[in-house]
């Protein structure tokens, strides 16, 4: 790679060999000028060995954590050492369509709009379709993302100061989505391509499969951001409702 990245791809990794290299090659479909920055955060698994045949590439970049850190300071670690003018996140067990990222530049330059986000298609752990398909709208506002988190962190294209601007934090809640409402209530609105550019895999472990933690870690998100226990119940009601029609009612 001689250009300059437009797109600094960030990828945490924990334990990841199963998956990762599915998301790693998704990248490499792009048709965009882009470096790849892993950010393994000390797997104990052949996650580095799974790595090595993209050591030598210019538009790869692997750091390793001495410490288990978390997804959201792996994420900020990244985006220290980004190059693109974009920050785009992908987990190491989703993947993406070729020509997400075209898309996605084409709208925000198309807009002014400093965040993109697309639809997903879920996927099972073995990496069949589950036959579910969950689209974003047009815009998405901090009012409307106040109600449920419509904006999946592997979808996401931001503008890099923005990302820096807004690092991801309490990642014992759910910090992407601390991200979005702060990004959200700074810049207005997020623009979305509703089309299932994102593989999102259903892995077991994550955070969101266990839906009582999931909805405990969302209620807290809502008192993070400043709101008295009866509007965070109100915003996690909306939720709620929001939930069973995402994942039963599509």
């Amino acid at each position: 790679m001689t250009e300059k990245p437009l797109v600094s791809v960030i990828m945490p990794a924990f334990q990841a060999e199963k998956y990762i290299k599915q998301a790693i090659e998704s990248v490499w479909t792009q048709d965009v000028p882009l470096e790849l920055i892993v950010i393994d955060d000390c797997s104990s698994d052949n996650t580095r060995g799974v790595l090595e045949p993209y050591m030598k590439r210019t538009d790869f970049h692997y750091i390793r954590n001495k410490d288990n850190i978390g997804a959201a300071a792996s994420r900020n670690k990244g985006i220290d050492a980004a190059n693109g003018d974009f920050i785009a996140y992908l987990d190491s067990d989703d993947w993406w369509e070729t020509g997400k990222l075209m898309k996605q530049l084409e709208i925000l330059k198309k807009t002014g709009c400093v965040m993109c986000s697309t639809g997903r298609e879920m996927m099972k752990p073995d990496g069949s379709s589950t036959g579910k398909k969950v689209g974003v709208t047009s815009i998405v506002t901090y009012k409307e993302l106040l109600k449920h988190n419509s904006i999946n962190c592997s979808s996401v294209l931001i503008r890099k100061d923005v990302a820096m601007e807004f690092p991801m934090c309490y990642d014992k809640s759910h910090e992407d989505y601390i991200t979005w409402l702060k990004v959200l209530r700074k810049y207005g609105r997020c623009v979305g391509i509703n089309y299932p550019y994102l593989k999102y895999r259903l892995s077991e472990g994550g955070k969101s499969r266990n839906k009582i933690k999931s909805a405990r870690m969302t209620f807290q998100v809502y008192r993070y951001m400043g709101y008295g226990r009866i509007k965070s119940s109100i915003f996690f009601l909306s939720y709620a409702v929001h939930g069973i029609i995402k994942y039963i009612g599509i």
